[in-house]
């Protein structure tokens, strides 16, 4: 191969590579409270079961959240990863704010969201609890899937969907809490997106 071919290819590979960090970059924002409002959850307009792939989705709440994306984490090999690919940690009111965030230490793993601190905690611990979230996000169509994929930490989102429960033919199952006041296995989000608006 000669050294202009090379050259090229190293070219297009920092290219594809700054192109990477810039889709996966973080927002950054001044501080202050960007969200005010508390997610929306009526009940279910229909409860008619979904199918989704190789899963049954029982609707068991409308939903409706503006938030600002905490932490992002992407699933190819757990049970759940071909229905739910991607999670969202999504904070609200005080848990959109820069001053606070920035004091905090947060993480996401095997489908968890924690955030520690040092010395005390920049606002009570259980309004971090009540204003934070971890959402496993199920995709309605490809045009979800398109703007999921271009959502980074830092980003300010509004989605509308369905809480719902989820079942699989060889027994695997999955259910979305339905309350912001829980914490630990089973708090999280089981959540099928219809819309996704970026701000």
């Amino acid at each position: 191969m000669k050294l202009r071919h090379v050259v090229i290819l190293a070219m297009l590979a920092a290219l594809i590579g700054a192109g990477r960090w810039a889709m996966h970059r973080e927002i950054s924002h001044a501080d202050g409270i960007l969200v005010d409002l508390d997610p929306r959850q009526i009940e279910p307009a229909s409860r008619v079961p979904i199918t989704h792939g190789d899963y049954v989705l029982t609707p068991l709440a409308d939903y409706d959240i503006e938030a600002r994306v905490l932490s992002r984490e992407d699933y190819s090999i757990d049970a759940g990863s071909d229905l739910a690919p991607t999670d969202l940690a999504v904070g609200w009111k005080r848990m959109s704010d820069t001053a606070v965030i920035d004091r905090l230490d947060i993480e996401q793993s095997a489908r968890f969201f924690t955030y520690r601190w040092q010395d005390a905690p920049p606002i009570p611990a259980r309004e971090i609890e009540r204003s934070a979230a971890n959402m496993h996000m199920i995709p309605a169509d490809e045009g979800v899937v398109r703007d999921l994929g271009k959502i980074r930490k830092g980003s300010i989102v509004r989605m509308r969907g369905q809480l719902v429960a989820a079942r699989r033919n060889d027994g695997f199952q999955w259910r979305s809490s339905l309350t912001r006041n829980d914490t630990g296995g089973g708090a999280c989000e089981l959540f099928l997106v219809d819309s996704i608006e970026q701000r």
